[in-house]
C-alpha cells in the first residue's frame, strides 16, 4: 500500500483528466495530464504463475520460486512462519475491491496457515486459522497462538480444541488504530494505521506505526510507551536495532531504543531517535510506470520510469548464511508501486547507519508485470528470503486515489479479477529446495544450539521458544553454551534468552561486557542493567565505568552512555558525560546520556561545570534547557544563581544566550517563579552588551510577584462542561492524532511538528480551529522549526468533537491555555462554510 506522508486534502475538482467525480486524493487546480505516450504503455493482462516467473529480472547468482498462489493464498500482506515451518498469512480481503472502496467495512479478512504435505517447498493446503475479521494487518506467533491486528483490535488467538481454527480471543488492546468507518474515511485512514509485529532482541513486541509495545509477563500483557515509525513494515538488524520506512523515504532506522529517550520527558526532541538510512531514494523499474498516484507530474519519471520511490514498504534487513556473505546485514526494501525489490548495504558511520544501493541501475528483483506489488519480506527457516506478493492493481487506498490514477486502472482492467495473491522466495542459483525443517519438537538442549544458528530465523525463534517455556533451570546451560559457542550472535542470544527467563548470569554478562565482538558487548550492556539494582552493583558499575574510558566502537559508546544512565549516581553520571565529550561526533551521543538524567539534570550541570576537563559548550546547555523544562522555579532559581557563580562572564553569556536561541525553552510560557532570582538582579548590574542581551530574553520569560508591568496569571479550573470536553478530547486525540504527533505531543521529527508547549496550540484558539476543519499546508514555523508538512483536513469531526481535541491539547503536558468551546467552532465552520482548500501560514498569521 502506498502511504503518503504528505497526505493529500480534498479537492472540488481536477482538471486535465475530467472523470465522472473527482477523487478525495485530488488537489484543487492541479492538471493531471498524462506523461507517458499511450503506445508506450503494455497491456496488464493477470499472468500465469509460469507466466509471471517468465517477467521477473532477478540479480545474478539468485533466482525465484513459487511458493503459493490464490485460491491457496488471497491478497497477502504478512506472512510469518511457525516453528514447525508453516507459513501463518494474514489475507487483507476487502482493501479496494473497487476504485471506491466500498467493501472495505465488510469483515471479508482472514488469517490463514499454509502447509506444504509432500515437501516440495511448495504450499499445497489451507487452514483457515481466523476469519470474518475487518482488513487485518498484523500478526506475530506467540505461544500456542497468535496475536492479530485488526483495528481497533489487537488479539491473542487461541485454538484449544484442535480443529485448526482460532476459537478464543484475549482482547491486548483496543488502540490498535482506528476502526474503518466508510462515510468518513480520513479518520480511519489504513494507510497510517498500526502493523508490523516484531519481537524484540529485547522481549518486547513492537509494531509499526503505533506508540506502545508489549511483553507478556507473569501470565499477563504489559504494557509501555514507545514511539511512532513508519508507515508498514519493520525489522531488526544484530544489534537489535529497529528499522522502518515511509512511502517516499526507503529506510530509517532507530539508533537509540525509544525506551531509552522516553525516559527523560525535560529532553524535549532529539536528534538520535529515528535517522534517515536510504542515501537515495532512487529506484530502478523494469516497466514503464504510468500507474503511480502522481504520474502527471513530471518530476516522478525518468524515461517514463518510476524515478524515486513512492510506495516504498517492507524493510528486511537479512541476516543469515543462505545468501553469499556479501548479504549478509543488508537491508530488502519492497516498493510496489515501481514492482521491484530493492537492496542497499548497511554501514556504519559515527554510529549511524548509512545505506547505499548494491547494484548500479537496476534491482534485486523487479518485474515487468505490473501486478507484481511485493508489500512485505521475511527470512525462512532455510535463509531464503521469502516475498509477499499482494498482487492486486490497485494498491492506494481512496483517501489518496487521484482521478488520473483511478482512469490509469479503469483502462488497464487492474481492479479485477479479485482475491488473487502470490508468495515467492528467493535463493542463490544452485539452492536445492525441500520441505522447510522447523524447530518443532526440539528439545531444550537441541534449542540452545540453535542460538548459534547462522539464519537469524532460527536463532531468534529458538529464543522465543526458550523464553516461552519459562524454564529457570535453564540458566546454566545457557551460560556454558555463551562460553563455548563461537557465534557472536549466539552469545547475544544465550544472554537475551536469560534475561526474558529472569536468570540473568553477571559472571556471563560480564564476560559478554569484554568480548571482542560489539555486538556482544552492545547485548551485555542493555542485560547487565537488570543487574545493577542487585548484590553486583558495585561490580556492575565498576565496568561500566571502566568501559566508558576505553569503548571506541560508536554503537557500543552510545548504549553505554544510555545504560550508565539506569546506575542514577553522580559518579556515574560525570563518567557518562565524559564519554560523552569524548565520543561527541555520534549524533545521538549527548541525547542518550541525557535520557538517563531525568530530574537530576540540575546536578549534574552543576558538578559538570566544576570539573576540570574542557567540556563542549553544548553539554551544559543542554543540561540547562532540561532545567528550564522541568519549570521548577527553584530549581530555575537555582540554576541562575550557578551561572551567576561561574567567574567568566563569556561563559555566563554563552549559557543564557543558548536559552535565549534554543526552540525547546523559547516557545514556552512564563516560568512563574516565588521570588526575583538574587542572581538576576546581581547580572543585571553588567554594562556587556551581549550579557544585557541575554538577559533581557531571560526577564520576559520569567515572572515573580510584584515583578513591575507583570500580572503573574492563575490558570482557571475547568468547568463540569470544559472537563467533558477536554475527556472526550483526549480519546479523538489518541484515535485520530497521537500517532503522528505522538501521546507526549512531541511530534515526530520530520513528519509532524510537536503540540506541546506549540505557540499555535496556545495561541489564539482561532488559528488552530481553521487547521483542524480544513487542514494546513507547509511550510509551517513551530517552535522555531521549519516543517514541509501538509496537515489533512478533519472538517468531518463534529463541533462538540474538534472542541474537545482542541480543549485537550490546550490543557494537556502542562498547558495552561484556555478551552476551546462548541460555539467558537460553530462560529468558525460558518464562516468558513464554502472554503474547500487547506490554509497557509501567511494566511493565519496575516494581521
Amino acid at each position: 500500500m502506498r502511504m503518503p506522508r504528505r497526505v493529500p486534502l480534498l479537492a472540488a475538482l481536477c482538471l486535465g483528466v475530467a472523470p465522472l467525480c473527482a477523487q478525495i486524493g485530488d488537489k484543487a487546480g492541479e492538471p493531471q495530464v498524462p506523461i507517458v505516450p499511450a503506445n508506450l504503455i503494455p497491456p496488464s493482462p493477470p499472468l500465469s504463475a509460469e507466466e509471471a516467473l517468465r517477467s521477473f529480472k532477478v540479480a545474478p547468482g539468485y533466482r525465484i520460486e513459487l511458493v503459493a498462489e490464490a485460491p491457496l493464498v488471497r491478497h497477502p500482506t504478512v506472512l510469518q512462519f511457525a516453528p514447525d515451518g508453516r507459513l501463518w498469512v494474514v489475507e487483507m480481503t476487502g482493501y479496494m475491491e473497487d476504485f471506491d472502496g466500498t467493501t472495505e467495512a465488510q469483515a471479508k479478512g482472514s488469517v490463514v496457515v499454509l502447509s506444504d504435505t509432500d515437501g516440495d517447498g511448495r504450499m499445497d493446503k489451507r487452514t483457515v486459522f481466523l476469519d470474518n475479521i475487518i482488513l487485518p494487518r498484523a500478526l506475530v506467533l506467540h505461544r500456542d497462538g497468535a496475536l492479530v491486528g485488526a483495528p481497533p483490535h489487537l488479539w491473542f488467538c487461541r485454538d484449544t480444541d484442535g480443529d485448526g481454527k482460532a476459537d478464543e480471543k484475549t482482547e491486548v488492546a483496543t488502540d490498535f488504530g482506528v476502526r474503518v468507518d466508510p462515510s468518513r474515511p480520513q479518520l480511519a485512514n489504513p494507510e497510517r494505521a498500526p502493523n508490523a509485529l516484531l519481537w524484540g532482541h529485547d522481549g518486547w513486541l513492537y509494531a509499526g506505526a503505533y506508540t506502545a509495545r508489549f511483553k507478556f509477563t507473569d501470565g499477563k500483557w504489559v504494557r509501555e510507551n514507545s514511539t511512532f515509525r513508519g508507515q508498514w513494515g519493520l525489522g531488526q538488524d544484530d544489534y537489535g536495532r529497529l528499522y522502518s520506512n515511509n512511502n517516499s523515504d526507503l529506510l530509517r532506522v532507530d539508533v537509540v531504543n525509544s525506551s531509552y529517550l522516553l525516559r527523560n520527558p525535560h529532553l524535549g526532541r532529539n536528534t538520535g531517535l529515528n535517522t534517515k538510512a536510504a542515501v537515495e531514494q532512487t529506484v530502478w523499474p523494469a516497466r514503464v510506470n504510468p500507474g503511480i498516484n502522481r504520474g502527471y507530474r513530471p518530476e516522478m519519471l525518468r524515461d517514463f520510469k518510476l524515478k524515486e520511490c513512492t510506495a516504498a514498504c517492507g524493510p528486511w534487513v537479512y541476516r543469515s548464511d543462505l545468501f553469499p556473505a556479501d548479504a549478509y546485514g543488508n537491508a530488502f526494501i519492497c516498493e510496489p508501486a515501481g514492482n521491484l525489490v530493492k537492496r542497499l548495504v548497511l554501514n556504519p558511520e559515527k554510529g549511524l547507519v548509512k545505506g547505499k544501493a548494491f547494484y548500479d541501475q537496476q534491482e534485486f528483483v523487479a518485474s515487468t508485470d505490473e501486478r507484481f506489488r511485493p508489500v512485505n519480506a521475511l527470512t525462512g527457516p532455510e535463509g531464503a528470503l521469502y516475498l509477499v506478493d499482494m498482487h492486486h492493481g490497485v494498491i492506494q487506498h481512496r483517501i489518496s486515489l487521484t482521478s488520473y490514477l483511478r482512469k490509469q486502472g479503469e483502462d488497464r482492467g487492474l481492479i479485477a479479477p479479485l482475491h488473487l495473491g502470490r508468495l515467492w522466495r528467493v535463493v542463490p542459483e544452485g539452492h536445492k529446495t525441500a520441505g522447510l525443517k522447523g524447530l518443532a519438537g526440539l528439545k531444550p538442549a537441541e534449542l540452545i544450539a540453535e542460538l548459534g544458528s547462522g539464519n537469524e530465523w532460527r536463532r531468534e525463534t529458538a529464543q522465543r521458544l526458550l523464553i516461552e517455556s519459562g524454564d529457570k533451570s535453564l540458566a546454566a546451560a545457557l551460560t556454558a553454551f555463551g562460553r563455548e559457542t563461537s557465534s557472536p550472535m549466539g552469545r547475544v542470544h544465550a544472554m537475551w534468552t536469560q534475561h526474558g527467563l529472569g536468570v540473568a548470569d553477571w559472571t556471563f554478562v560480564s564476560a559478554g561486557l569484554a568480548d571482542a565482538d560489539p555486538r556482544v558487548r552492545a547485548a551485555a550492556l542493555r542485560v547487565s542493567e537488570s543487574l545493577v539494582a542487585g548484590p553486583q552493583r558495585t561490580e556492575v558499575i565498576a565496568r561500566w565505568t571502566e568501559m566508558a574510558a576505553k569503548e571506541t566502537v560508536p554503537e557500543v559508546q552510545v548504549q553505554l552512555a544510555l545504560t550508565m544512565g539506569e546506575a542514577k549516581d553522580l559518579t556515574v553520571d560525570l563518567a557518562a558525560a565524559a564519554l560523552a565529550q569524548r565520543a561527541a561526533e555520534h549524533i545521538a551521543i549527548q541525547d542518550a546520556f541525557i535520557s538517563g538524567l531525568a530530574g537530576r539534570e540540575l546536578e549534574v550541570f552543576a558538578a559538570v561545570l566544576k570539573q576540570p576537563a574542557a567540556y563542549s559548550k553544548t553539554l551544559p546547555a543542554a543540561l540547562l534547557r532540561c532545567v528550564f523544562a522541568e519549570r521548577k522555579p527553584a530549581r530555575v532559581a537555582q540554576a541562575l544563581a550557578i551561572i551567576g557563580g561561574l567567574p567568566l562572564r563569556s561563559q555566563q553569556v554563552t549559557l543564557l544566550g543558548s536559552l535565549a536561541t534554543h526552540p525547546t525553552v523559547t516557545a514556552k510560557r512564563p516560568i512563574k517563579l516565588d521570588a526575583e532570582p538574587p542572581a538576576l538582579a546581581k547580572l543585571s548590574k553588567s554594562k556587556d552588551a551581549a550579557m544585557l542581551k541575554a538577559l533581557a530574553w531571560f526577564k520576559s520569560t520569567v515572572v515573580w510577584p510584584g515583578k513591575p508591568g507583570v500580572v503573574v496569571p492563575t490558570t482557571q479550573a475547568l468547568t463540569n462542561e470544559e472537563q467533558a470536553l477536554f475527556d472526550n478530547g483526549r480519546q479523538t486525540f489518541a484515535g485520530l492524532c497521537a500517532a503522528c504527533h505522538q501521546p507526549t505531543g512531541k511530534g515526530l521529527e520530520g513528519l509532524a511538528p510537536p503540540l506541546a508547549e506549540s505557540e499555535w496550540v496556545l495561541g489564539e484558539p482561532d488559528r488552530i480551529v481553521k487547521v483542524v476543519m480544513h487542514g494546513l499546508r507547509g511550510p509551517i514555523k513551530v517552535k522555531g522549526m521549519t516543517y514541509s508538512y501538509d496537515m489533512p483536513a478533519a472538517g468531518f469531526l463534529s463541533d462538540e468533537q474538534i472542541a474537545g481535541v482542541l480543549t485537550y491539547i490546550r490543557r494537556e503536558w502542562d498547558h495552561e491555555a484556555s478551552p476551546v468551546s462548541v460555539d467558537l467552532v460553530k462560529k468558525i465552520r460558518e464562516e468558513n462554510k464554502g472554503r474547500t482548500d487547506a490554509w497557509t501560514e501567511p494566511e493565519l498569521t496575516k494581521k
